[in-house]
């Protein structure tokens, strides 16, 4: 008789499968805070690279280190020749699956790349952040046609990766409102691709492995890539009123809202709150306050009639449009952000590791079935 003891839920809904110093999450009160500094206290005072060494170290870094940090990812961003050739022979693919193969092609350049020491892994993970930037950025310009730019030490990461992009650089309220929505994404506790990425790190598989599971992840609609959906929608209908006309058509058909409700939180997505803030402002500044007011409109329906609150992916879809973003290209930029909290996570990962093998409580016919001679069956 097994003596194991089980905890089981769907989709392990509500089971703690580890734990980590680095993300936290409550749900019900609608709190996000990374190592401790709620998002809200991110958002208004921390630049991306500030985070990031906030995942990584633990704690905030003094100016000499965060100096040392961006000179770091703008040395490291320049992408190997092979994989930006890779880039231009695949440039009408999905581009989440020309990232994820990039991605893992990175390894075969780095001549650290099986160094599994601490210094070597956190050396590739700055490496990691700064080339999925230039692999995304990179091709973008390339598919439309336009040669690569590289990174400019008077950029920040956000300012570099919209300069790469577009060939423009950023303004003040652009830049801003980038750089903040890459705070908001850049962890989120055990998420589905999160997790991808510490499993495979807890076999002692590399860093770009762990990454490339964790792309694998995010490119699955039902984790990434909600923001394109929303996007799509709003442009399609192009008035509030048939916004709204939309959603009650979908309400109809039970067909899910893109960009409401969540796994986790049963109250607003802390992270909505400064998108949609940033998604009004944006949209004054570049000519798409349209999209903001559509997207209230469809908040304020979708809250109204079936008390769902948006989360992380509604107000930035109409906010990366207004900043010039392909929209296929929304779901990689995520990738680009997530990348500070996958690297973290697997840092944690092999900092004290244990091999994650969960169990699966068994539902199938019951041991000892009778075998049955092929003539009998």
């Amino acid at each position: 008789m097994s003596t194991t003891t089980t905890t089981t839920g769907a989709g392990l809904e509500g089971v703690v499968a580890g734990e980590s110093e680095i993300c936290y999450i409550d749900g019900y009160a609608g709190t996000l805070s990374y190592r401790g500094y709620n998002i809200h206290t991110l958002a208004q005072s921390a630049t991306f690279e500030e985070v990031i060494w906030l995942l990584w170290k633990g704690t905030l870094p003094k100016q000499n280190e965060l100096d040392q940090l961006k000179a770091d990812l703008v040395a490291n961003s320049a992408i190997p020749g092979p994989v930006e050739e890779f880039l231009k022979a695949n440039l009408k693919a999905t581009p989440m699956d020309v990232l994820r193969t990039a991605v893992s092609m990175l390894s075969l350049y780095d001549p650290i790349a099986k160094d599994m020491s601490p210094e070597a892994n956190l050396l590739k993970a700055t490496k990691l952040m700064a080339q999925t930037s230039t692999i995304v950025s990179t091709f973008g310009r390339l598919r439309a046609g336009e040669a690569p730019i590289p990174a400019d030490p008077s950029l920040s990461f956000a300012g570099n990766f919209l300069h790469s992009l577009t060939g423009n650089k950023p303004d003040a309220v652009m830049e801003h409102t980038f750089d903040v929505a890459l705070t908001l994404h850049a962890d989120h506790e055990l998420n589905a691709s999160t997790f991808a990425a510490r499993v495979t790190a807890a076999t002692l598989s590399d860093i770009y492995s762990a990454v490339t599971s964790g792309i694998g992840a995010l490119k699955g609609p039902l984790h990434g890539g909600a923001n394109e959906e929303v996007i799509r929608m709003l442009l399609e209908v192009g008035t509030s009123d048939k916004a709204v006309e939309r959603v009650h058509e979908m309400f109809a058909k039970k067909i899910k809202i893109p960009g409401f409700g969540h796994r986790v939180y049963r109250t607003e997505d802390p992270r909505a709150t400064h998108l949609r803030i940033m998604s009004e402002a944006l949209g004054k500044s570049t000519g798409h306050e349209d999209l903001y007011l559509m997207s209230s409109r469809v908040e304020e329906t979708v809250k109204g009639e079936k008390k769902l609150n948006p989360n992380v992916d509604f107000y930035s879809a109409s906010a990366y449009y207004s900043l010039g973003i392909p929209i296929d290209l929304f779901t990689p930029i995520f990738a680009v952000s997530r990348m500070a909290g996958w690297t973290a996570h697997v840092l944690e990962q092999y900092h004290n590791n244990r091999l994650i093998r969960p169990r699966a409580e068994y539902k199938g016919n019951p041991d000892g079935m009778a075998w049955i001679p092929m003539a009998e069956r």
